[in-house]
């Protein structure tokens, strides 16, 4: 169940409203008024709670809730216990989503103000209905928009631009950065430090200024203790809508198109232009100046050196199209066998 000492639902909600939000359609008009306290998983789930059903796997646990309202896909209506109103969406998943935050909003601002311990530089500026945390610094001439959420000892540099609805956890850095509406940044998250940039010497490295600034679009999430460098002349790019895991590294110059999905410990050197929808799997390894077209998808563990096509999937170190990296590790596994049987 969810822990209530954490986490307080708001509401409680109409279905009709509900089924407006998320664009699903009430199997019963007559229940519309019926109100909705919370969410819980379908085994869990009462008479108050409202669940959801989109992995076949869990067919049984939906067949035996007893949860008063569960959104489903047309083809599972059909298995639906007897008395339990149905929300139909064409994305079950999708639809709990923005039911979920009806009952817990990403962006919270419980108690606006700015802590007496926080310092706010006196040429930088604080939207209305801010929550600025004990150990906050705001540098000199930034820019917090309103309804920003800014948690304890973060640091937001001289002349940086934060958008409205914000939520920045606890010890986040940023400097050198325009961050757009609605961006959330989890605790540890540093954002326009300098990139790995120098000039190789046999008698000396010489590091080479980074000049350049990050910019984050709207609706961006990224993990803990993600870190995104600042570009070396031009900018490090992030595009709307991007989800970025814990612990990924984005290096100077980077340029991300919107939605993408990046899992956590993918580094992405320096330079390479990545496309809209593009999904890296967790602990990908991207070599610098490369292009990835739109929509591609890269396996878990895969090492990228070279650019990938438009709305191909690839896996494998090097990375190549899926179906030639599954037939490569089938013909490893089958000499395996024949060298233990040769033995």
């Amino acid at each position: 169940m969810i822990n209530l000492r954490f986490f307080q639902p708001k509401g409680p909600f109409a279905l009709r409203d509900i089924s407006v939000a998320i664009d699903a359609a009430l199997n019963d008009p007559s229940q519309g008024d019926k109100l909705i306290e919370n969410i819980a998983s379908l085994k869990q789930a009462t008479i108050s709670h409202l669940s959801f059903l989109s992995n076949s796997r869990y067919l049984n646990d939906f067949r035996n809730t007893n949860a008063g309202v569960v959104i489903v896909s047309s083809k599972n209506v059909e298995h639906a216990p007897g008395g339990v109103t149905l929300l139909v969406s064409n994305n079950p998943y999708g639809a709990y989503a923005i039911a979920a935050q009806m009952f817990y909003p990403l962006v919270s601002v419980e108690f606006p103000g700015v802590s007496p311990s926080a310092f706010v530089h006196r040429s930088a500026s604080v939207g209305m209905d801010c929550q600025i945390e004990s150990g906050v610094v705001i540098g000199e001439s930034a820019e917090v928009a309103q309804g920003c959420f800014i948690g304890a000892n973060t640091v937001i540099g001289d002349g940086v631009i934060i958008g409205k609805n914000c939520q920045i956890g606890q010890n986040v850095t940023i400097t050198h950065s325009r961050i757009g509406a609605r961006v959330m940044l989890h605790s540890g998250v540093r954002i326009g430090q300098s990139g790995f940039g120098f000039a190789m010497n046999n008698t000396g490295h010489v590091v080479v200024p980074q000049i350049g600034a990050v910019v984050i679009e709207d609706d961006v999430r990224v993990g803990a203790n993600t870190t995104i460098d600042r570009g070396a002349l031009s900018d490090t790019f992030i595009g709307e809508g991007c989800m970025i895991d814990n612990l990924v590294q984005i290096a100077h110059n980077v340029r991300l198109g919107k939605r993408c999905v990046i899992a956590a410990q993918t580094g992405i050197a320096g330079s390479t232009w990545v496309g809209n929808d593009v999904v890296l799997g967790g602990q990908v390894g991207v070599t610098g100046h490369l292009k990835i077209d739109d929509g591609a998808i890269v396996a878990a563990k895969s090492g990228v050196t070279k650019d990938l096509s438009f709305g191909k999937r690839y896996g494998g170190i090097p990375a190549v199209p899926l179906g030639q990296w599954k037939r490569q590790v089938a013909t490893l596994v089958r000499l395996v066998k024949r060298s233990r049987k040769g033995g």
